[in-house]
Parts: structure tokens; C-alpha cells; sequence
């Protein structure tokens, strides 16, 4: 089984703001693949169980933790423990502050950076995991934004940034169909 889960924040205070763009790719893979995702208390998160032959021979299992970005390995730990899910079948898209709006960056392993929710995951599971990195970085922004690390990804995205926003998403859903159905070198010499 592999498991695609999508980095954010719960609720609609959070679902705009550019730290949610993992939960964003999500909605957009259960959408395109008629999946629809239902709360487990159990492991605090949103997800769905998906048979796909067209795209993988594997079970796939999507996801949305509930627990915030900072504790997002908690849920992913659990949801690893029980369907008993090895690191390197656990893909997570996330949000990049260092990667320019509408770069997707995937790679087989390494650390977590500066993003918390990816420290916590790396604390919980270990970094021998794929990830799909999506860059939110906005040139237009001021100094003093940029500065600011944590106010500018729970910041909304702006109406300028939306197309490349949508061109961005629409590359990730294909990064991961194409990683399932031939293998993650392929999607990282077509999309990085």
C-alpha cells in the first residue's frame, strides 16, 4: 500500500492560505480519482482508500491530517502503524517557502528543512521518505513579509498568483499519477 498525504491546517480559518496548498493537491487527487475522504478519529485525520488499477497495481491509501502542520506526524505515524506502511511508501506533499510559486520539487528522501510539519513527520517515521515539494514563494511580496516566515504562509494567496496556483496543483496530481504508474525517477526527470 502507499500512502499520499497532503500537509495543512483543519478548518476554514486555514484552507486558503498557502501553507495548506498539500491539502489543496489532495482535495485535487480525490476529486480526479472520485474519492471521497471521511474522518478516522483514530488517527485524527481525513482519508480515503483508493483502487485505481489505471494508475497503480498498489492499494493507495490519501490522506489529511487533522492534528495541525507543526504535529502533522503524528497522524501520519499512526496511519503508517496500522496499515502497516513502510517509509518509502509514504509520499507527502507539503508547501516550500524556498521554492518559487509553481516550482514542484520531488525527491526520494532527505530532510526536513525548515518546515515544522516535515520536522515532526522525520521525528515520528525517519527521512527515507518521497516527498513533493510545492513552492509558494512570492517575489511581489516585501522584504518585511518574506521576514516574517510564519505570517506569510498562513497568508491567503493573491488573485495574481491563482492561475499559476491552479497550473501548479495540475502538475503535482500528474507528478503523482505518473510516480504511480511507472516510478518516481520518471516524475522527478519530467516535473523537477
Amino acid at each position: 500500500m502507499i500512502l499520499i498525504a497532503g500537509l495543512g491546517n483543519p478548518g476554514p480559518k486555514y484552507s486558503k492560505t498557502r501553507h495548506n496548498v498539500g491539502f489543496v493537491a489532495m482535495d485535487s487527487i480525490a476529486y480526479k480519482w472520485q474519492a471521497e475522504f471521511k474522518y478516522e478519529k483514530k488517527f485524527n485525520a481525513e482519508i480515503a482508500e483508493i483502487s485505481r488499477p489505471e494508475v497503480s497495481t498498489e492499494a493507495i491509501l490519501i490522506a489529511k491530517p487533522h492534528t495541525f502542520m507543526n504535529n502533522s506526524g503524528e497522524a501520519i505515524q499512526k496511519i503508517a502503524h496500522f496499515y502497516k506502511i513502510h517509509p518509502e511508501n509514504i509520499w507527502i506533499i507539503y508547501d516550500d517557502v524556498d521554492l518559487p510559486l509553481g516550482q514542484l520539487k520531488i525527491r526520494k528522501t532527505g530532510g526536513p528543512g525548515t518546515h515544522n510539519g516535515m520536522k515532526s513527520i522525520v521525528t515520528h517515521i525517519g527521512k527515507d521518505f518521497p516527498r513533493f515539494r510545492i513552492g509558494i514563494e512570492s517575489r511581489g511580496q516585501s522584504a518585511s513579509i518574506l521576514q516574517d516566515t510564519e505570517s506569510f504562509v498562513l497568508s491567503e494567496f493573491f488573485a495574481s498568483e491563482k492561475e499559476i496556483l491552479v497550473n501548479s496543483i495540475n502538475n503535482t496530481v500528474q507528478s503523482i499519477e505518473l510516480a504511480l504508474k511507472i516510478d518516481l525517477g520518471a516524475a522527478m526527470n519530467q516535473f523537477n
